[in-house]
């Protein structure tokens, strides 16, 4: 049997109906952090975040709709077919306009070993 895993976004691991979608963990990924979020339109929710303390740097990729990231003092729209990378340091928010929105968010720390935070392992509780 080949070490291949299959499966649609919908088969994907969700502690909250869908908005937080474990793409890592329900893929069997040990290497970098990836999970796909979903948010409503004129969603403003998503925390304002850094990650100053693990040196996480993350790229965000709309893979339907639209959304705005809020980052470094600078606003970026982001659509299907635009990718955004966005360092460790840097303070990031994203929020939607009038439509929903699909993001794939894919994290690591340059140098060093993945290590995945708890909470996005299957089953886990959010918070």
């Amino acid at each position: 049997m080949s070490d291949v895993t299959i499966k649609s976004v919908e088969e994907f691991d969700t502690p909250n109906g869908g908005g937080f979608c474990r793409a890592r963990a329900s893929l069997g990924v040990s290497s970098f952090g990836m999970q796909v979020v979903n948010f409503p339109p004129h969603f403003e929710h998503y925390p304002e975040h850094d990650h100053a303390d693990d040196g996480q740097e993350e790229v965000y990729t709309v893979l339907s709709g639209s959304a705005t990231l809020h980052a470094g003092g600078e606003t970026h729209v982001l659509t299907p077919g635009v990718f955004a990378r966005v360092g460790a340091n840097v303070t990031r928010k994203v929020t939607t306009g009038d439509e929903p929105v699909r993001i794939l968010v894919i994290g690591g720390t340059p140098g060093a070993a993945y290590s995945a935070p708890g909470y996005t392992e299957e089953g886990a509780p959010l918070g």
